[in-house]
């Protein structure tokens, strides 16, 4: 069983892991041509509010009370499996730009 300090540094690494994939997109975006930079910046708009969605619940996580981390790792876990798709999702359809 994970101790919260243990999901926490989990899902920081997840977090960083995501802020590599986007600053490199960020980076490949500037040399597409203007309409698909267009189409590139509003998915990576996605990706990035996903990304804020994540810190979000990853703080709420962080602020909760060590006695009540028993209580929330469940709802916690379902959450973030689902952002974790989300976020995969986007940036998918991000990289296909490049494919």
């Amino acid at each position: 069983m994970q101790t919260k300090e243990e999901y926490l540094a989990r899902l920081k690494a997840q977090l960083d892991e995501w802020q590599v994939d986007l600053d490199g997109l960020r980076v490949k975006a500037e040399d597409a041509s203007d309409d698909v930079k267009a189409k590139l910046h509003e998915q990576m708009a996605e990706v990035k509010a996903k990304w804020d969605e994540g810190a979000a619940k990853r703080e709420e996580i962080r602020a909760a009370a060590d006695d009540k981390w028993e209580e929330i790792k469940d709802e916690a876990e379902e959450k973030w499996e689902e952002l974790k798709v989300g976020v995969k999702d986007s940036i998918e359809r991000v990289k296909a730009f490049f494919s």
